[in-house]
């Protein structure tokens, strides 16, 4: 028997082959109709809604994709929910589109080794691209069906600021929550002269702490604390400055893990200090971790802001030798006092010093990407609609002195192409200004191409996942091993 040959005979439209699903006397499918992609059900229909294909009752039911009919084949399925992944090694595959996740899983599949986050999307990037937390891991939930993966996945809300904020995802079934106390980071302090450090240690929130000055000199002044390989001291200055920097921070993180503790107990928790003015110096690291640990807050991993620069879309920028000195002792500490998995946020693109990073960290680490994926679709644009991309291309050309606002960035408009062969258009993919350009415009970009965009790459669909795989096949690999493409 073939299912998929029999099923599209049965209701006349193609079938995607690895989605097809035989349960406990059901029959789950998706299939590609003119109107979009239909989920199919064959016997027991209870909570689903669509239309039978024929007046008798053991017709297939093709049913929308609807948030309803998400949530009801979930219960069905259960490798369909989001889980807690722990200590694997893992990548966050964002899709501000909501269509790449086929094209992520081509590419895990190929690599092997890590434990992906299919659902992942800041409330940043919901607000400009429209999508609500529950579109987003919906969205992911469909691709995931339609490859036939069966693997444990998660969903991640990333960069959560607010308890409302964590309402609204645990709601929607998030597993991997990402909480950024950034607005509460005291960049100032890095450099404050003695009185003004002093008067900025006095007015922390040490009840909230559940601290004291005091105590927290007697915990962390001379003593010496054994690391992995190293030995590290924190004098009185630069314990003040930690205090100062980041205690704010540690309070606002264990006021939301608390309250997302106490909403559910299937989660996971990353805390990034990643969006800060100042790199996260290995003693600021140490103490971060060994307050939340005091605090009683379990977290399974951390984004500190590393040295050099980590702009959107494009390599890194600064001294491999450096970061990787600093790097491997930031990696000593994770191991100390979790173990927990080092975060590389603003991971997109970062070719250099992925292999550093796989070296010095092993196992212990989470490559977040997002912004990334949408380059690669406009790739998929540009090579099988021209005149869209050109459209894009111009459009994003005169939006970016605005919209760069929001974003550490530095390309320079004059170095991007203004009009090109339509053979090399893509070509601008390739270059930093180029990609930092399209990168960073792509909210406005949604806002006036969004339903063109997606109606082209969900008509050729094929280009837009082969991009996406070779794409990230690239960032995956220097982390484990590749199997060839199939054919």
């Amino acid at each position: 028997m073939n299912p998929r040959r029999d099923l599209q005979e049965w209701v006349g439209l193609p079938v995607y082959a690895q989605s097809v699903v035989e349960r406990e006397g059901c029959t789950y499918f998706l299939a590609h109709s003119a109107v979009g992609k239909r989920l199919g059900v064959l016997g027991d229909c209870t909570g689903f809604w669509g239309e039978r294909l024929g007046p008798n009752p053991a017709s297939p039911l093709l049913c929308p994709l609807t948030a309803e009919n998400a949530a009801a084949l979930r219960t069905r399925l259960a490798w369909l929910r989001p889980q807690p992944l722990g200590l694997q090694k893992s990548a966050g595959c964002g899709d501000r589109l909501g269509l790449a996740t086929p094209g992520h899983i081509r590419a895990l599949r190929r690599v092997g080794g890590f434990a992906p986050i299919l659902a992942q999307q800041s409330m940043r990037e919901n607000a400009r691209t429209s999508r609500t937390p529950q579109q987003v891991l919906d969205e992911a939930m469909w691709g995931i069906f339609q490859e036939g993966w069966r693997e444990p996945w998660g969903a991640d809300a990333d960069h959560l600021k607010t308890l409302a904020d964590v309402e609204l995802c645990v709601a929607a079934g998030y597993t991997f929550y990402t909480v950024d106390p950034g607005a509460h980071v005291d960049n100032e302090a890095q450099t404050l002269p003695p009185q003004a450090l002093a008067d900025r240690l006095a007015a922390l929130p040490w009840d909230e702490l559940e601290d004291s000055l005091d105590g927290q000199r007697r915990r962390y002044l001379g003593h010496s604390f054994s690391l992995d390989g190293f030995d590290l001291r924190l004098d009185e200055v630069t314990l003040a400055r930690a205090a100062a920097k980041y205690g704010r921070a540690l309070a606002h993180t264990v006021r939301l893990y608390r309250h997302l503790a106490s909403l559910t107990d299937h989660f996971e928790l990353e805390m990034s200090v990643d969006e800060t003015e100042t790199p996260t110096s290995l003693e600021e690291h140490f103490f971060i971790a060994s307050e939340l640990q005091r605090l009683g807050v379990r977290w399974v991993s951390l984004a500190p802001r590393y040295i050099g620069r980590f702009e959107k879309g494009v390599d890194y920028i600064g001294d491999l030798q450096e970061f990787e000195a600093e790097f491997v002792r930031h990696a000593a500490i994770a191991r100390a006092l979790g173990p927990y998995k080092l975060s590389i946020h603003s991971g997109s693109d970062k070719f250099s010093i992925y292999p550093i990073v796989a070296r010095c960290a092993g196992d212990l680490v989470h490559l977040k990407t997002a912004g990334t994926s949408y380059l690669e679709a406009l790739r998929a644009i540009a090579e099988v609609d021209a005149g869209l991309f050109r459209e894009v291309l111009h459009f994003a050309r005169q939006r970016y002195e605005q919209d760069r606002a929001t974003y550490h960035v530095s390309a320079d408009l004059a170095r991007v192409p203004a009009d090109l062969p339509d053979l090399e258009l893509a070509s601008v993919l390739n270059l930093f200004d180029g990609r930092q350009v399209l990168h960073v415009t792509f909210g406005s970009v949604l806002d006036r191409f969004g339903p063109r965009l997606k109606q082209v790459l969900a008509q050729r669909e094929e280009a837009h996942y082969a991009a996406l795989e070779a794409h990230f096949v690239r960032h995956l690999s220097p982390f484990g091993s590749t199997r060839p493409a199939l054919a």
